[in-house]
């Protein structure tokens, strides 16, 4: 999970200069709006800028993961007077952190990390002490759907977050801003500001929602030139200084107008939202891919045709077996929940119709597999190519490849999964977790599921290959080489309409897409 925290120099009742006045030396910091350069600023008497605890900020993200671990790496990067520190719980995660192997996959990220690291960015377990010496802290911790009691299957569990809060309360001994960077129910923060608030040393703490909007593959990318950056915080005179604050540290690299601050409530809600919509977009077009097979249309030209209209777009139209990641159905479960709990029945079941399309796109795709090989997959070998749940990653949380997987699995198929970056391991866990398939419940699972070394390993001899992860490598490889290596017929499902589909006929295989039409059911495409 992840945390992240920015420690301020200076108390939430620090004087405020006018905008442009030149500041008045006493000894104590001050917050300066510079309109020339376009943020707040941190100012103190007699620094001297050799020194190495000469810092604009301290932050401590506490949380070594997919969020924590890039986003301090990239302010590190882009603001070189701020500290960064990065805590974990685990000995394990920070030895790699601290490594030339990073614990994440993601591009551009060892860079990033190389560049800043032993500089202004660290990485340690020392969490006690990160927190008392830093300034800011935001909350970055993992909030999964809840598995039991109330709410369950939907609900998000909140107990990461009042732990981290519970934390800073016990070991802070100076005024902190406390920033939510986890995706949270609505009103998240007022649990975290009862705990904050209850400290018996008489601090005081501002509460700030900052949704991450990182995509797996491209974070570097986003964070770097984001569209946007959310800042919610109350709108009292303390927590408009405690959002300018924050704003200060984006405006190193992001210009003022894309950086919003709206009242804490509406930035909760608005990254549940975003990611809603997105999904929404992909069980649409998703939904046309099953009408497009059914009639001879082909989903690739709907999707270009609708995208052409600019009141909708063309991003987040393509086709394909489902989406999966930590993000989407944990924040559309999140939602619908919500709207269930305050009576908003319609509203829950609208939402909820997103994740069910999901679903049956996995199941109609694990179907159309089976059926395709004469209805049975039984001894057969088959091929997948590609485990995460999209490419540039090694992330395979609620990844659509591990549906497919486990519905092969019963109908007694030996598969052979390659992927260039997901570990066996992270494949079980998973599994376990999501699916609660695990050695103990599934006699054979080792024997039943291989890992190969490269993709032709996985093909040769197969009866069918599946390709569900839109790795770039995939469309490259020879697949003529492959077709002679297969059993006949040779199988082809495209789980993401990455390939060449009518060269690949040429070389003999059998081809199904999603959304396209099957030439040998249709004779006037």
């Amino acid at each position: 999970f992840f945390f992240f925290w920015l420690s301020l120099p200076f108390p939430l009742s620090c004087p405020i200069l006018a905008v442009g006045r030149p500041p008045i030396r006493t000894g104590a910091p001050f917050v300066h709006i510079d309109p020339s350069r376009g943020y707040v600023g941190i100012l103190r008497e007699n620094i001297n800028p050799t020194m190495s605890d000469d810092w604009e900020l301290k932050i401590c993200c506490m949380g070594a993961g997919y969020v924590g671990g890039p986003t301090m790496a990239v302010i590190a990067k882009r603001c070189p007077k701020i500290r960064v520190c990065v805590v974990d719980l685990s000995q394990r995660q920070i030895d790699a952190w601290n490594s030339s192997h990073l614990p994440i996959y993601e591009p551009g990220l060892p860079e990033v990390v190389d560049e800043c690291r032993g500089r202004n960015l660290f990485f340690s377990t020392d969490i006690d002490a990160e927190i008392k010496t830093a300034d800011v802290i935001f909350i970055s911790v993992n909030t999964p759907t809840k598995t039991s009691g109330i709410g369950a299957g939907r609900a998000a569990n909140i107990k990461n977050c009042e732990l981290c809060a519970r934390k800073i309360a016990e070991v802070s001994d100076s005024d902190k801003i406390v920033v939510e960077k986890s995706t949270v129910p609505v009103r998240t923060a007022e649990a975290v500001s009862r705990v904050l608030k209850v400290n018996e040393k008489g601090l005081k703490f501002q509460v700030l929602s900052n949704p991450e909007f990182l995509a797996e593959g491209t974070a570097i990318d986003d964070l770097m030139e984001p569209d946007r950056v959310l800042i919610g915080g109350q709108q009292t005179p303390e927590g408009l200084r405690a959002a300018e604050t924050l704003v200060s540290v984006y405006a190193h690299w992001v210009p003022r107008e894309r950086i919003l601050t709206t009242n804490l409530w509406s930035s909760e809600l608005s990254k549940l939202v975003a990611n809603a919509f997105l999904a929404q977009r992909v069980s649409s077009i998703n939904s046309i891919s099953a009408l497009c097979e059914a009639t001879g249309a082909d989903v690739s030209e709907i999707s270009r045709a609708v995208g052409m209209d600019d009141r909708i777009g063309k991003r987040f139209l393509q086709s394909s077996v489902g989406f999966g990641g930590s993000c989407f159905q944990k924040d559309i479960l999140n939602l619908v929940y919500l709207c269930e709990t305050y009576g908003l029945d319609e509203c829950a079941r609208y939402w909820n119709g997103v994740i069910s399309m999901n679903n049956y796109q996995k199941k109609r795709f694990s179907e159309k597999m089976v059926a395709k090989m004469f209805n049975t997959a039984t001894g057969k070998k088959i091929a997948i190519l590609g485990y995460a749940f999209k490419k540039d990653t090694g992330d395979v949380r609620e990844t659509p490849s591990m549906f497919v997987v486990r519905d092969l699995l019963q109908e007694g198929a030996k598969i052979h999964v390659y992927d260039p970056q997901v570990k066996r391991e992270d494949m079980w866990i998973e599994m376990d977790y999501t699916c609660s398939v695990n050695r103990d419940n599934t006699p054979n699972l080792e024997e039943s599921v291989t890992t190969s070394p490269d993709a032709y390993s996985a093909c040769d001899g197969a009866h069918a290959l599946a390709v569900l992860t839109e790795w770039d490598e995939f469309k490259e490889l020879d697949y003529q080489r492959i077709y002679a290596s297969m059993a006949k017929p040779a199988f082809i499902f495209d789980g993401r309409n990455l390939m060449d589909h009518e060269g690949l006929r040429k070389i003999g295989f059998e081809v199904h897409a999603i959304g396209k039409p099957d030439p040998d059911s249709f004779n006037d495409l």
